[in-house]
């Protein structure tokens, strides 16, 4: 499964994050601060859906409501 999600309230623009059975294949962000999406996404890869989410969920950059790892965890929430 090939989940497109845009987004809100963060710099990256857009996430691709391949899924197959309950574990995340790949992560592709577009924008937002490229190391540390790199290694993010790298460290995303082989994890389980429902314990990236766990991880991820409720974090915050600085005074905004969301970050970038909030958001991705909010995408593959549509994989559940």
């Amino acid at each position: 499964m090939m989940i497109r999600y845009t987004p809100r309230g963060v710099c990256s623009r857009a996430f691709q994050i391949q899924v197959e059975d309950g574990v995340i294949q790949q992560v592709q962000v577009e924008g937002g601060c490229d190391g540390n999406l790199k290694g993010l996404s790298s460290l995303l890869k082989g994890m389980k859906v429902e314990e990236a989410i766990g991880r991820m969920e409720g974090i915050r950059c600085g005074r905004k409501a969301t970050s970038c790892p909030d958001q991705l965890a909010q995408a593959l929430k549509t994989a559940l």
